[in-house]
């Protein structure tokens, strides 16, 4: 086989590339323990099942779940069941708990740490009260608890709809605090990854949101293990996660800006809840492994290829970010096929894609180029672009 590929560039023009030889990136040989770390990880679609818009999702469970191995391998948790797994696109409720079952059982086989998302995707969208928001979150809760898989509280397009202040965020999340049998993490996702979510929190201002966050972890900081915050702003996360109470986390959910936000300002720091971690799982590794070794000119070589890729599988519009994880698990030999729950494959566009390959491959995070060209010639020649 060969590693050569010709890829279009947006101009017009061709680039002929002999893929690099992969970076040698070790596992580690105990936890990590200067962050916690989790990827958040996708799904693979079934490519025998109707994986169209609109209809119920067909897993690939095997690559799946074999997907989640590979991230539990290098030392990662994994965040299992939230939007990079398509909540809200594609992957509908009765697979979703499937999933969750799954990867927690797969969890304990591999003794892996694993988080799963709760929310409230499984009802319609134009129910009527936070009572029925309320009840479905307990739902869904009840399903993550069960799985023995530490709950994420997802955000909910239910609430951000009905909620009319920080008053009714407070009355549906203490509720719900109150039921938990262990800390959870909240989630801030922004309008950039879904726009339905404008205003979490009570106010489309963020510090404003910001104090209500705030004050309902101030008041049940005992059952918050920590907050998500996705919302690519950093100066805004280290100004939040410093006022949080002690030893409540604030796991940065911002692809853009990972590797300074994790190291920290030498007084906090960010952990990491991240959908790029699972498209740079064996670099990501090797930054923390350099940061528990005390090694910041390691941390930061690690790191700094992942950067350019990292902002362009997140680049607008972001939330079809999961395209391009998917489509580098397929050149990485992760999945048979590049085909999505929904049909999402179809949302990052050929030149896109090419250069998304062109990036994983300057950082050295193809395992196998002789696989990776293969696959992008077929693609290539799918898509119409001539060898």
């Amino acid at each position: 086989m060969s590693a050569t590929v010709r890829l279009p560039r947006a101009d017009g023009t061709l680039e002929e590339r002999r893929l690099a030889e992969p970076a040698r990136w070790e596992r580690p040989a105990s936890a990590i323990a200067s962050r916690v770390a989790f990827a958040a990880a996708h799904v693979v679609a079934d490519p025998f099942g109707d994986n169209v818009p609109g209809a119920p999702a067909v897993v690939d469970w095997e690559s799946t779940l074999a997907f989640r191995r590979h991230l539990w391998s290098y030392g990662l948790g994994v965040a299992e069941a939230m939007d990079t797994a398509q909540r809200g696109m594609g992957l509908d409720w009765a697979t979703t708990r499937q999933l969750i079952d799954r990867s927690a059982a797969a969890a304990r086989e591999a003794g892996g740490r694993i988080a799963a998302g709760a929310g409230t995707d499984h009802v319609p969208a134009d129910v009527a009260s936070l009572d029925d928001v309320t009840a479905a979150y307990e739902e869904q809760v009840e399903v993550v608890e069960a799985s023995g898989a530490q709950v994420i509280l997802m955000a909910s397009r239910q609430l951000a709809r009905l909620a009319r202040g920080p008053e009714d965020y407070a009355k549906v999340y203490e509720r719900l605090l109150a039921q938990v049998s262990r800390p959870v993490i909240l989630h801030w996702l922004g309008p950039m990854f879904d726009p339905a979510l404008h205003g979490y929190w009570g106010s489309a201002e963020v510090p404003t949101a910001s104090t209500a966050l705030l004050d309902l972890i101030g008041r049940h900081a005992a059952k918050v293990d920590g907050v998500k915050v996705s919302l690519l702003d950093a100066d805004h996360e280290r100004a939040l996660r410093a006022a949080l109470p002690a030893g409540v986390r604030l796991y940065t959910g911002d692809d853009f800006n990972y590797p300074e936000l994790i190291r920290g300002d030498g007084t906090h720091h960010s952990d990491a809840l991240l959908g790029i971690f699972a498209a740079i799982a064996p670099a990501a590794s090797g930054a923390l492994q350099a940061l528990d070794r005390g090694d910041p000119l390691g941390y930061d070589a690690a790191f700094a290829p992942t950067l350019p890729l990292a902002r362009h599988i997140f680049a607008p519009p972001t939330w079809y970010y999961k395209t391009g994880i998917a489509f580098l698990a397929w050149l990485s030999g992760h999945q048979p096929g590049f085909t999505m729950v929904g049909g999402l494959e179809s949302a990052r566009g050929v030149v896109h894609l090419a250069e998304l390959a062109r990036l994983a491959d300057e950082a050295r995070l193809l395992p196998n180029p002789d696989l990776a060209a293969a696959r992008l010639r077929a693609f290539l020649d799918v898509a119409g672009v001539p060898r």
